[in-house]
């Protein structure tokens, strides 16, 4: 969780700083444009100034000219005239310096250009007076009328001026009243810069100091978790190491070194020198295996030998694969551990299933010397004694026949164990073919084979309808003849058996011995009326050779009942056998469904 929330700090710092950004170059270009107003705004007021000043230079200028010329025609003293060609070069210069001022007022320009035609008419009228006067062949009238025209010219020199002054003076209002208005608002734009700038600051300042005690708190639970690793490594006999895939560069954990038995850190960690410890005969095997590292995300486990510093050979096994860390880079990371242990107990159970695989034939040689050259001379025995007894039973004495009658029953005896083991030995080793088969095919069969000696004993056998199941064929039918065949052996003298088969579905919650495994199993029940037997040897009975009855009162070899054991086992079921002494007995068999 504090992982996940140092991930997502780096976020939204990002975004305050993104948003922060944008707000201040909004809020700054807002600002420079009032302040370009400003700027504006003080231009051209300072512009209405410079108009007015230059407007009253101008008409100064003109009266100067003014004044030269009539103190010239007054005095006819020639140096008056030195104002008036003065002046008349500073009204042009004025003139121009208004124009220039006032470029970007189409009124000013207008009235210009009608002050132009009157400063023009006022210096022809005063250019042409003092001609007369030189020329000192004027008529007074003459003079006279050029003055008063000047004069209405002069006075509509200083109208049309009082007019662009009046109209400059408009226009200076109207941009102080600007000026005002921009110079308000420029205090309130730079204070909320001030504002916002110092908001954003202090939630940057809180969020990463906030980080920094997150990180804190993490460092310290990494390193917590890095001593319990440290500490889980040597505890699990392993060790760890990171390939970085942006640098090409290792990292051993301290265990990792300990493993190949140097102390931690007493070498650069890099896969050439983790080479060195490999077994030579392993080392090919390893280098093609570390190949796979850059080419797929994961690297399987494998088992390979190396040499420790002390000479001594370890079994190390190694797996690893690829995660993606927080940045974004990717990183390889490992495990090596000692399996030593697991592989030379490994070696060991190969060897015990080696000398087990032996045993096993030597049984399946014996399986075969009871089939075949064990029974070869039981039936010679049994083929001369049955000569003997046709053709010499009479001559021989009455002990000689008991010998006789003896060695029969012996051999009988031999002829039905090794039938029995090889039945026993076929259950273990035979091939466990399953198939679907109807389980009263199957009791048919069984009961076909017994029919002679179920005739002989006038048995019945009742059974309701049994199901279909997934077995072996061939042992379920031996099954349901081994307990038939033991229900007809332990019968009652002078009661014909009566055996009852039934067969139920049931949970594995409806009896105590079924393992918890929320499975369903059929219950076929085997019960008869013979002679039971104590319930405290209900286990010992499949036993194998177990037997509960002398060999003379009862025949069997103690067999029989072992093989209906390990047939229902190899159906990954359960048997089990209740009894009740002169009541009779009931063989439980539980298969999966």
């Amino acid at each position: 969780m504090r992982y996940t929330q140092l991930q997502k700090s780096p976020v939204f710092l990002k975004i305050i700083f993104v948003i922060s950004v944008a707000i201040i170059f909004f809020i700054g270009g807002i600002t420079f444009k009032h302040i370009t107003v400003l700027k504006k705004s003080s231009a051209w007021v300072s512009n209405s100034h410079e108009v007015n000043a230059e407007l009253e230079r101008l008409i100064s200028y003109i009266k100067d000219a003014e004044t030269g010329q009539r103190g010239y025609i007054l005095s006819s003293d020639k140096s008056f005239l030195e104002p008036y060609y003065k002046s008349k070069i500073l009204v042009r210069k004025s003139f121009k310096r208004v124009s220039k001022l006032t470029a970007n007022s189409r009124t000013q320009q207008s009235n210009l250009k009608k002050l132009l035609f009157f400063i023009n008419k006022r210096q022809n009228y005063l250019s042409k007076s003092l001609y007369l006067k030189e020329q000192g062949i004027y008529d007074q009238e003459i003079l006279k009328n050029n003055l008063i025209i000047g004069k209405q010219t002069m006075d509509s020199i200083r109208i049309k001026i009082e007019d662009m002054m009046i109209t400059q003076h408009r226009l200076l209002k109207n941009r102080q009243q600007e000026y005002e208005s921009t110079m308000n608002y420029t205090p309130l734009l730079i204070y909320l810069t001030l504002i916002v700038t110092l908001v954003l600051i202090t939630i940057a300042f809180i969020k990463m100091n906030r980080d920094l005690v997150l990180l804190k708190n993490t460092i310290n639970t990494l390193s917590v978790a890095n001593e319990a690793n440290n500490l889980a490594e040597i505890v699990g006999g392993c060790g760890s190491w990171q390939l970085n895939f942006e640098t090409n560069t290792y990292t051993f954990s301290d265990n990792e070194y300990r493993l190949l038995g140097c102390e931690p850190q007493s070498f650069e960690a890099s896969l050439e020198l983790f080479l060195n410890f490999i077994h030579p005969e392993d080392l090919e095997f390893v280098i093609e295996k570390t190949k796979s590292i850059h080419t797929h995300n994961d690297l399987a486990p494998f088992t390979y030998r190396i040499i420790k510093k002390d000479d001594k050979i370890r079994y190390f096994r190694t797996v690893g694969r690829i995660v993606t860390i927080a940045s974004g880079d990717k990183t390889f990371i490992g495990t090596t551990s000692d399996v030593t242990d697991e592989v030379q107990a490994q070696n060991l159970i190969e060897e015990r299933n080696r000398e087990l695989e032996n045993n096993n034939k030597e049984l399946t040689a014996f399986n075969y010397i009871a089939s075949h050259d064990l029974q070869e001379p039981l039936r010679k025995i049994e083929t001369f004694l049955s000569r003997l007894v046709i053709k010499d039973y009479s001559n021989l004495s009455k002990s000689g026949q008991q010998y006789v009658s003896s060695i029969q029953s012996s051999a009988n005896r031999m002829r039905v164990l090794i039938h029995d083991l090889l039945q026993f030995s076929r259950t273990n080793k035979g091939e466990k073919v399953f198939k679907e088969v109807d389980l009263n095919v199957l009791l048919e069969n069984a009961k076909q084979e017994l029919a002679q000696i179920m005739e002989d004993k006038k048995a019945i056998v009742e059974s309701n309808e049994l199901p279909t199941l997934n077995v072996i064929p061939f042992q379920i039918q031996q099954l349901f003849i081994n307990l038939i065949s033991n229900s007809l052996k332990y019968s009652k003298a002078k009661t014909a058996p009566i055996i009852k088969i039934n067969a139920s579905i049931i949970t594995h919650n409806e009896e105590d011995l079924l393992p918890n495994s929320n499975s369903k199993y059929y219950k076929i029940s085997i019960e008869d009326n013979g002679i039971g037997f104590e319930q405290e040897y209900a286990k010992k009975i499949f036993i194998l050779f177990n037997r509960l009855h002398n060999k003379n009162d009862y025949e069997g070899t103690g067999i029989g009942l072992a093989i209906c054991k390990k047939i229902v086992e190899n159906h990954k079921g359960f048997i089990v056998a209740k009894g009740i002494p002169d009541q009779g007995a009931t063989f439980i068999i539980y298969l999966p469904a």
